[in-house]
């Protein structure tokens, strides 16, 4: 059984016990999550789509951990004209162990 799930405007297919990166979430570590946008969920017998979401289908998680990606490094130059720019950044996520989908 897995299912589609829309977590902070992008979506994620999930299956029991999975662990994704997601993007960040406002939690602490060990908190149970619950997300209700849930767009398809697919079993072996059928497949419900939703419209837009399936109505009474919800995804709980557990949160394992946050932390940072890499540096991305954004160089910016114009030629002939002295202008340089560097910048980084890095992107806060979290992730997530998928604990059941009812």
């Amino acid at each position: 059984m897995f299912a589609i799930v829309d977590i902070a405007g992008q979506q994620f297919r999930v299956e029991k016990d999975k662990v994704l990166k997601v993007p960040y979430l406002d939690k602490e570590v060990g908190e149970t999550v619950e997300f209700d946008k849930v767009l398809l969920v697919s079993s072996d017998k059928s497949t419900k789509i939703g419209q837009p979401v399936v109505e009474k289908v919800k995804v709980s998680a557990k949160i394992l951990a946050h932390g940072r990606d890499p540096k991305v490094t954004i160089w910016k130059k114009k030629r002939r004209k002295g202008y340089q720019l560097k910048k980084g950044h890095r992107q806060n996520f979290t992730k997530i162990q998928i604990e059941k989908i009812a």
